[in-house]
């Protein structure tokens, strides 16, 4: 956890309110964010579905970035009172608004990777 006073918070949080890339880079910036906004872009989506669809997290981080997002005002989460209890999550407008930022880095992902891919062996 994170010291509100520390240095390196306070360095943060002037440069997310400074500059535009820092602040989205705030918001999206994790390995499996873009990843669970590109696949809520498709429709709201089953917690479970969500966890099916994206091979590799684990649930613990899962939960943690739908959180972040749900703070960040990225996503709405809907809890049904059912048994067993049914939770369903979808984009607010904010991130819809994301998918042409989305779209554009799949884009320079799928042209640079196999000349990145080269360099690297």
């Amino acid at each position: 956890m994170k010291k509100d006073a520390s240095t390196n918070s306070q360095n943060a949080r002037q440069l997310r309110g400074d500059c535009g890339t820092i602040f989205t880079l705030s918001l999206i910036g994790n390995r499996w964010k873009p990843v669970i906004l590109w696949r809520l872009l498709q429709d709201r989506q089953r917690y479970s579905e969500l966890r099916k669809s994206i091979p590799g997290i684990s649930e613990r981080v899962l939960v943690m970035q739908l959180r972040e997002m749900e703070q960040d005002g990225l996503i709405n989460r809907f809890v049904f009172p059912e048994v067993p209890p049914r939770v369903e999550y979808e984009l607010t407008a904010l991130g819809r608004s994301m998918e042409p930022i989305l779209e554009v880095m799949s884009d320079w992902g799928i042209e640079h990777m196999p000349q990145a891919l080269a360099d690297v062996s």
